[in-house]
C-alpha cells in the first residue's frame, strides 16, 4: 500500500491510476493522514471474439428482388417536390 500527498496525486494521476489498475493499493493523504484510496472500480472486461454465423441458413421471399413502389418520392429526385410542398418560412 502506498501512500502519496494530495500534491503528488494531482502530479501524477495517470501513473498512480496505473499502478492502482496494476493491483498496487494507493491512498491519497493530507499532512500524512489518509484521506481516500485509489482502487479499481471493475475488473477488466474479457476481450471481446468474434461469433459469427456459421451454419446459420438465411432464406429470403421471392419478393426479395422486387422494386420498393411504398418509397417513391424520397429518393434525390423527389426532394424537389418535397422542397416545393413546404417553401421556406419568410419570417425566418
Amino acid at each position: 500500500m502506498s501512500l502519496v500527498s494530495i500534491h503528488e496525486a494531482k502530479t501524477h494521476l495517470s501513473r498512480l491510476i496505473q499502478r492502482a489498475l496494476d493491483g498496487e493499493g494507493i491512498i491519497i493523504a493530507k499532512r500524512d493522514e489518509a484521506l481516500v484510496r485509489l482502487q479499481v472500480v471493475r475488473e477488466a472486461l474479457p476481450a471481446r471474439r468474434f461469433v459469427g454465423l456459421k451454419g446459420l441458413v438465411l432464406s429470403m421471399g421471392d419478393s426479395f428482388d422486387e422494386e420498393l413502389t411504398d418509397f417513391a418520392g424520397y429518393g434525390p429526385e423527389g426532394l424537389s417536390k418535397v422542397a416545393e410542398d413546404h417553401p421556406k418560412d419568410p419570417a425566418r
